[in-house]
């Protein structure tokens, strides 16, 4: 890939001019944004049902209880999440339209929990090991096309929605998205856990919110690219153009240093999706709580997105992602504190006051968010965010090999080491978080986009 230079533009210069782009403030803007929003509510609707924190391991300790298997959770959550949109961001990027990528993506997260709806009756009491088994497979698959989704939405964001804008779209999605999971989880998900059958209305209820979200994106108003061509790799294998992607890859982390301290953040911050699965199985081995606790948990760490999110979408609008992000990063490592705090508290005392666990715990979308919202940030222009995004998402990725070893270690060591060790990574993860810039406020010199990606 031949470099040349390319003065970045200040990510407060509105989207538009000759680029097709949609200008900030343009009545094209405000619709897509709605439509953005309307997609996000739906889908944040449907992840109360499958919370990554407390439902889905709940879910398969019900199956087969084993740490080893909760560690493999992590693992292809954000394996899932992370891998294939590197592979993907190149030929997205040459796409004219993103929107029909988040519409074929959602359709096949909603078909995974089709199937698990239809099977976990037969299966759950006949073939626990082939249930869990299938479970893990439709999980993975969730969490691959998840994370095409996910890359497909913030390159759509990126497009049709200015930088100082975002922030109040991810209030209002996470904000009402908060008060309709809070809704739905006193109204359904408290009565479906105690019934024998109520993991298939779970599943079930997750399938249809993702079939309908399905249906919004054909509604934005995305402006046509120029097709892009990929770049001929002469005498190249599959294998070899994925070599050579890595060295793109690689490339563009050695010219643009803020993107590569990012990523070191990225990593540093999964270890707070690593340990979730096991606060819940914590609590209930070792204090005793009833499954019911869990819709408890779930509005706790639903209430804690929606506050927060009031005070960090308008800051990230107004200040810039960076100091967002540093506090985020910073607050999420005082969650296995709080664990291991518990831990040394009578077991009843413990249980009632283990709600306190989800109060951090309901900073990681909105961290996420942040962490992508800032990578977009960095890019030096539109054609550059699938793959900044990737690559954050990759780093993301990388400490989860780990994760079934963490699990092992819970098992085997106790939960109180692990959890200490992984504040310390987190924390960490937020002072490396400091020495970030803040790309609305600086010009850097960083490799173009290659369309060959």
């Amino acid at each position: 890939m031949e470099h040349q230079t390319t003065q970045r533009k200040s990510s407060r210069t509105p989207l538009g001019g000759g680029d097709g782009f949609a200008p900030a403030g343009s009545g094209r803007e405000a619709r897509n944004t709605f439509w953005i929003v309307v997609y996000q509510l739906l889908v944040r609707v449907g992840w109360l049902f499958k919370t990554e924190t407390v439902i889905m391991p709940a879910v398969l300790d019900a199956v087969v209880d084993s740490g080893t298997l909760r560690g493999l959770l992590p693992v292809l959550n954000r394996g899932g999440q992370s891998l294939p949109p590197i592979l993907f961001a190149g030929p997205l990027a040459r796409m004219p339209r993103k929107w029909p990528v988040a519409v074929v993506t959602t359709v096949v997260m909603a078909g995974c929990f089709g199937i698990l709806a239809v099977v976990w009756g037969p299966l759950a009491d006949s073939r626990p090991k082939l249930l869990a088994l299938l479970f893990l497979v439709c999980y993975g698959t969730f969490a691959a096309f998840n994370g095409l989704n996910q890359l497909a939405l913030a390159t759509l964001q990126g497009k049709l929605i200015a930088a100082g804008n975002r922030g109040r779209a991810m209030v209002a999605s996470v904000t009402i998205g908060s008060v309709l999971a809070i809704a739905a989880a006193a109204w359904l998900l408290g009565p479906w856990l105690t019934e024998p059958d109520g993991f298939v209305k779970i599943f079930a209820a997750t399938a249809v919110c993702y079939a309908v979200a399905a249906i919004v994106p054909a509604f934005l108003d995305e402006p046509a690219e120029a097709p892009q061509a990929p770049v001929p790799r002469p005498g190249c294998s599959r294998l070899g153009r994925l070599a050579t992607a890595a060295r793109d890859w690689r490339r563009t982390l050695a010219g643009d240093r803020a993107l590569l301290r990012l990523s070191a953040v990225a990593a540093c911050f999964s270890v707070v999706i690593i340990l979730f699965p096991h606060y819940q199985a914590f609590a209930r081995d070792s204090l005793g709580t009833p499954i019911t606790s869990l819709v408890t948990w779930v509005i706790v760490q639903n209430v804690a997105t929606g506050l927060v999110s009031l005070v960090a979408g308008p800051v990230a609008d107004r200040r810039g992602t960076r100091i967002v992000l540093i506090g985020l990063v910073a607050v999420s490592a005082v969650t296995p504190l709080v664990v291991t705090g518990l831990s040394l508290l009578p077991a009843t005392a413990a249980a009632g006051w283990f709600w306190l666990v989800y109060v951090p715990l309901g900073l990681n979308p909105i961290s996420l968010k942040i962490l992508v919202g800032y990578a977009l940030e960095l890019a030096p222009g539109p054609a550059d965010h699938p793959r900044y995004v990737s690559i954050v998402g990759a780093a993301l990725a990388v400490p989860f090999v780990l994760s079934p070893a963490i699990g092992s270690a819970v098992d085997t060591i106790g939960f109180r080491p692990v959890f200490l060790a992984g504040s310390a990574v987190i924390a960490c993860g937020g002072l490396l978080a400091l020495g970030l810039p803040e790309p609305r406020h600086r010009a850097a010199i960083v490799p173009p986009s290659d369309p060959g990606l």
